[in-house]
């Protein structure tokens, strides 16, 4: 898994605390293509937690342009805890994905539903290319059913070409671009995927 890059969203705090949070755990193993055969790598994906912030922050500053203060990460995590996951491999974060639950006009239809929006995705550079990225998110995707949210959507800037096939092969479909998005002035595609039918959305 390449380097994903995100842009910018604010995060009100939102007291979440009544929500148990779910530390189900997702084990992975594979043979690895770039270090030898047969040398198999565990890692797992769990929900957030406060005292990951510092491992969250550092990756997000050595993986991405798009850096943000303590207080949205944890803004982000008040609003929406279930959406928010790490990877951990040996103890050690080695990335993460946060997201926001969001009300407005679908991105494939005129009505207004609730949404989830991934708001920023970095995987560690030594361990890319291992399905991590993917699986953080396919947690954050169930995770943003449960507050009931019937599509996601993310940006993605217009040059990272390895993201952008990533997110296609999970559904992912480019519907418009935001001219001049990034702070340097790239421009971004806005993606987006249907997780269900506003008949079977969870309230």
């Amino acid at each position: 898994m390449r380097s994903l890059v995100w842009g910018y969203m604010t995060a009100d705090k939102n007291d979440y605390s009544q929500y148990a949070i779910d530390k189900r755990r997702i084990e992975i193993s594979y043979k690895s293509k770039i270090e030898g055969p047969d040398r198999t790598m565990n890692f797992e994906i769990r929900q957030f937690q406060p005292e990951d912030i510092g491992s969250v922050i550092s990756i997000n500053r050595l993986c991405l342009p798009e850096n943000y203060p303590e207080q949205f990460f944890m803004g982000l995590y008040y609003h929406a805890p279930k959406a928010f996951f790490v990877a951990v491999s040996e103890d050690k974060v080695i990335g993460y994905i946060m997201c926001r639950i969001e009300r407005g006009i679908s991105h494939f239809s005129r009505r207004p539903i609730k949404k989830g929006h991934i708001v920023s995705i970095a995987v560690r550079p030594e361990y890319r290319r291992h399905g991590i990225g993917t699986t953080l998110i396919e947690s954050a995707i169930n995770g943003m059913i449960e507050y009931g949210a019937i599509e996601t959507f993310l940006e993605v800037r217009q040059s990272n070409v390895d993201a952008i096939s990533v997110y296609e092969s999970l559904g992912f479909k480019v519907k418009s671009v935001l001219k001049g998005y990034y702070r340097d002035g790239e421009s971004a595609y806005l993606m987006a995927k249907r997780l269900l039918t506003e008949d079977t959305s969870v309230e």
